[in-house]
């Protein structure tokens, strides 16, 4: 599909107290591509979240036998799994900036990046040792990784400006839905490679809107060299070069980890807590989830609307910050699985409103316009390194934890609380956006 209007933006220097609005001349982008965009968007992730929020835990309790086994597996899978993203991201960021093939720069990465993770979600699902799905899993995480960070680089020269926070609601609606899915598809899936398969399977169907619409000319001119020095400032980044754009790192990190660092091990508390088992489990997940979503499907466009209306950003992430730890506290002593529920939705209405603004504010304070695949993936890895630091450090608050009253996995939530309420507070340190 061919836009008649030409994608134009300029950024100023990233210093305190600079406007770092992009001017793009754009009066809005196409609407159908929103629309492929977001389906895109919904299928990688149900292929990642899936696995992440509830699969895997089911998974490697099947192979270990034990919680307490599978716990420390969980740990280890999950978290290396998120190294391997969050190191792909930036790099597929950098080579797709410099890809200069037939079909666009960052089609290829789409395509190929979504057939490798669905493929390797399969291999997880037949896998019957650790090191098996370790290794499958990490494969899985390093594919969908390079798609999403493909489909996100195409926002900023597409989208205006004064738009960006709905689109970016719109976009952001899509997280919660692949859960809520996802926990459906567990409940009617029944074995390991059903789960794991069906949702990778899904995200290739998902991918083919955007694949087919997208206005993804090729690159122009010879690209510059990539060698080892461009590899290390793939995954580097001085902080105080670009100190709006290291602060909104900062705020997405310590949020996400509140919530998606957390939340893989949401199971395991839910078995301990309340003495439920695998389905019970998992119909549990399911009724949360719903709440959680209509809560957010709420939040993540109202957010991001009245952000574009008033012209400020940092309010509404820091006050997001805010909801979700009050929420994950709820959900660190909730006493009963209706309280787990209030809780839940809780923090569906601070994520929404959260990842509609965020990104929002992370588009505006891009540091260099003409490589913005690989700041994006900068600003993915903030977003996906919670999913390893929190696995990695998990074992041992748990452990500290059980031996308090509070209990292992609240005191795991309550670490999380405290996490979103220093990104809450982290935000307020953007200078360039209001």
């Amino acid at each position: 599909m061919t836009d008649p209007l030409s994608p134009a933006a300029s950024v100023e220097a990233d210093g305190p107290g600079t406007d770092m609005s992009r001017h793009n001349t754009r009066v809005r982008e196409p609407r159908s591509y929103v629309a492929a965009l977001a389906l895109s968007y919904f299928g990688s992730y149900l292929a990642l979240m899936t696995p992440v929020m509830f699969a895997l835990a089911f998974k490697l309790q099947h192979i270990t036998g034990t919680t307490e086994s599978a716990t420390q597996a969980l740990g280890l899978v999950a978290g290396s799994g998120a190294i391997v993203g969050m190191i792909a991201q930036p790099v597929v960021g950098r080579l797709s900036d410099r890809t200069r093939s037939s079909l666009g720069r960052r089609r290829p990465w789409l395509l190929g990046g979504t057939l490798v993770g669905a493929a390797a979600l399969g291999c997880v699902g037949v896998a019957d040792t650790v090191p098996l799905v370790l290794v499958a899993w990490c494969v899985a995480q390093g594919g969908f990784g390079a798609a999403l960070i493909a489909a996100q680089a195409t926002i900023p020269d597409r989208v205006p400006t004064r738009r960006l926070g709905l689109v970016s609601g719109i976009i952001g609606i899509t997280t919660p839905l692949a859960i809520l899915v996802g926990s459906a598809l567990v409940t009617v899936l029944s074995g390991d490679l059903a789960r794991f398969l069906v949702p990778g399977l899904a995200a290739i169907v998902l991918a083919i809107p955007l694949l087919a619409l997208l206005e993804d000319p090729p690159l122009q001119g010879t690209p510059p060299p990539y060698g080892v020095r461009e590899f290390v400032s793939s995954v580097a980044f001085d902080p105080r070069a670009h100190p709006n754009f290291s602060w909104v790192m900062a705020s997405r990190f310590l949020v996400m980890f509140g919530y998606a660092g957390i939340g893989t091990f949401f199971p395991f508390f839910l078995g301990e807590r309340f003495h439920l088992g695998e389905t019970d489990v998992a119909q549990a997940i399911l009724v949360v989830n719903v709440v959680a979503v209509v809560c957010l499907s709420l939040s993540a466009p109202i957010g991001g609307i009245v952000s574009d209306r008033i012209g400020k950003r940092r309010p509404f992430v820091a006050v997001a910050g805010l909801i979700m730890a009050a929420g994950l506290l709820a959900l660190a002593l909730a006493p009963s699985l209706a309280v787990v529920v209030v809780a839940q939705g809780i923090i569906g209405l601070g994520l929404g409103a959260f990842m509609s603004v965020d990104q929002a504010l992370a588009v505006q304070v891009l540091p260099n316009p003409d490589d913005n695949a690989k700041d994006l993936g900068l600003l993915a890895l903030a977003g996906t390194l919670p999913q390893s630091v929190g696995p990695a450090i998990a074992p041992v608050v748990i452990g500290l934890g059980s031996a308090t009253s509070l209990g292992g996995y609240a005191a795991w939530y309550i670490l999380g609380a405290l996490a979103s309420l220093a990104g809450a507070l982290a935000i307020h340190r953007v200078r360039a956006v209001r």
